[in-house]
């Protein structure tokens, strides 16, 4: 029988540290207390839900201004009318879900899909590159608003960091498979 302990520690190789908030607080109707909660005890305790949570994380401390990101703009305003009507339709998405709807680069169709998941390992699309990432569990915004998840859709667009997702965008789409 060979001796497991003999052999010397290694550090594993997927060794992750969490990234801190891209923005500063506070946020216009999502309060400390519950970016604290979700930030501390969520995200940074989770295994499963790490990219999700960067993404979701990444797009917010925005000020909701459209016309930072016009490549994204044309391009929603191009699938959906308008960018009100994209908004609607994401948001309607998301009082639908369980978990987390995304939308995302379709690397082969090379185009914007949103989807819908209910969890962090399940519902992954591949070829699919997240620009909007919005966790509609509970825990994102009960401290708040109890069970109101349309008034938290509504301080998320308040929040949105329209640059970020442009840039997001941009980068993503520049991909074809």
């Amino acid at each position: 029988m060979k001796n497991l302990k003999s052999k010397p520690e290694r550090e594993s190789l997927h060794s992750y540290s969490p990234k801190p908030l891209p923005f500063r607080t506070p946020l216009n109707g999502i309060s400390d207390r519950t970016l604290n909660n979700h930030y501390d005890k969520l995200y940074v305790g989770y295994v499963n839900g790490v990219y999700l949570h960067e993404w979701y994380f990444e797009i917010l401390g925005g000020d909701g201004k459209l016309e930072n990101a016009p490549e994204l703009v044309d391009t929603l305003t191009e699938s959906y009318g308008s960018i009100e009507s994209f908004i609607k339709y994401f948001s309607e998405c998301a009082m639908a879900s369980r978990g987390w709807t995304v939308l995302a680069w379709d690397t082969k169709e090379s185009r914007l899909w949103i989807y819908n998941c209910d969890a962090h390992n399940q519902g992954g699309v591949w070829g699919a590159l997240p620009i909007i990432v919005l966790d509609v569990y509970e825990h994102a915004y009960s401290m708040d608003y109890g069970a109101d998840r349309q008034a938290y859709l509504k301080a998320f667009w308040k929040n949105f960091n329209w640059t970020t997702a442009n840039g997001l965008f941009k980068r993503a789409s520049a991909i074809r498979l």
